[in-house]
């Protein structure tokens, strides 16, 4: 099947998405049939990186997400347009995402240790 072609994925009702988020994807919520997730940065630069991590996960799924952009947030919501709902595709780019923007290294083991606790490296605000 081509990528133009439609591949009748399943969606999910409100209350499955709800569920699904609950247990999955904590930090995400349902609001008017999109998944969303707000990102705090500590900067206009801080926040341009979020939105280019968020922007090369997209593409390279070939999903894209809909993005308010301020000084200090990111908004991401994803829904499945040929699909009119929430889908497979929108957890799975969701926990792409969380994975790879809340990355906190210095909590792992490992030559990466992640930005000093100095307010002058500080990008994004973990929950």
């Amino acid at each position: 099947m081509s990528w133009r072609e439609d591949g009748k994925e399943k969606t999910y009702s409100d209350e499955e998405v709800e569920a699904k988020l609950k247990e999955e994807l904590p930090h995400w919520y349902l609001e008017n049939g999109w998944i969303r997730r707000k990102y705090k940065t500590s900067s206009w630069k801080s926040t341009l990186m979020v939105v280019n991590t968020v922007g090369h996960l997209a593409e390279a799924a070939f999903h894209h997400p809909d993005l308010t952009v301020s000084y200090a947030f990111v908004i991401v919501k994803l829904v499945n347009h040929a699909a009119k709902g929430i889908t497979d595709k929108d957890f799975e780019l969701a926990r792409k995402i969380e994975e790879v923007v809340m990355w906190q290294p210095g909590l792992e083991e490992g030559a990466l240790t992640g930005t000093p606790d100095d307010p002058r490296f500080k990008y994004i605000k973990y929950d």
